[in-house]
């Protein structure tokens, strides 16, 4: 909890300071108005993870000011779909920030966060090594709730021997994030050998008839396997997210970020 508004509750309870007082210190403190965005402040009291920047269409300097804003309030700053330019106006106002250009991500961790020693991890896998990048926006997204991540790239149906000799790693899992394009098999194989959620990320890998991930996302929507669910297009930070939170219920760990 932010201390300002702590202390305003303490204020309250005493008899200090009135009710529209509290509510005001509250209301400054959970929206700051930046003109062009409102960032939210309190999301990470409700959800367990601030705000997250999606950059796509904001100048780098809306993105730097949102940036700044979240980093000031004492939380983790993340930012998808990030570009250079993006990156290098963040990186002028927090010089800790870090790009993973693979990812297309801005990270920065402004709280330190203990290291978590539990067994639990989210493991993601991708059909090919073409799909990286959206499975690299989920482990980054993973990661950045504390999380343990492992990873299994380029382990689809075409060889599936690649993935079957890692089943030891599928069977130790707590969650599966699978990455695939084509015609998006690879989610419904893993859930049939696996007792825990799979997330199934449609990919826009693809030829011609693919239509840039449809073919994918539907193949998984229809998926035979009863623990597979399914996010959307290249949508590795959805996935990445959900498998975050998920990890927050079997940790028991719901610390503000």
């Amino acid at each position: 909890m932010n201390k300002e508004i702590e202390s305003s509750l303490q204020k309250f309870k005493s008899g200090e300071s009135t009710a529209e007082e509290l509510l005001r210190v509250i209301s400054t403190h959970s929206v700051e108005s930046l003109g062009f965005a409102n960032v939210d402040h309190e999301r990470s009291a409700r959800q367990g993870f601030p705000e997250v920047i999606f950059c796509i269409n904001k100048t780098p300097a809306q993105v730097a000011a949102i940036a700044a804003s979240i980093a000031k309030s004492g939380g983790t700053v993340l930012a998808t779909r990030a570009t250079k330019e993006q990156f290098a106006a963040v990186k002028k106002k927090l010089p800790a920030a870090v790009y993973h250009e693979d990812a297309r991500v801005i990270f920065l961790r402004k709280k330190k966060t203990e290291q978590n020693a539990s067994n639990h991890f989210a493991l993601i896998v991708t059909a090919g090594t073409s799909d990286i990048p959206v499975a690299r926006e989920a482990a980054l997204t993973i990661e950045a709730f504390g999380h343990n991540v492992q990873t299994l790239f380029d382990a689809g149906v075409a060889g599936i021997h690649r993935l079957l000799r890692k089943s030891d790693l599928l069977a130790q899992a707590s969650i599966i994030i699978v990455a695939a394009g084509m015609e998006g098999a690879l989610p419904s194989v893993v859930g049939g050998l696996v007792a825990v959620p799979v997330i199934a990320v449609p990919t826009s890998i693809g030829y011609g008839a693919g239509a840039g991930g449809y073919a994918a996302l539907l193949g998984m929507l229809n998926s035979c396997a009863s623990n597979v669910t399914v996010v959307n297009i290249d949508n590795g930070f959805g996935a990445g997210f959900v498998a975050g939170t998920m990890l927050n219920g079997l940790n028991n760990k719901a610390m503000p970020l």
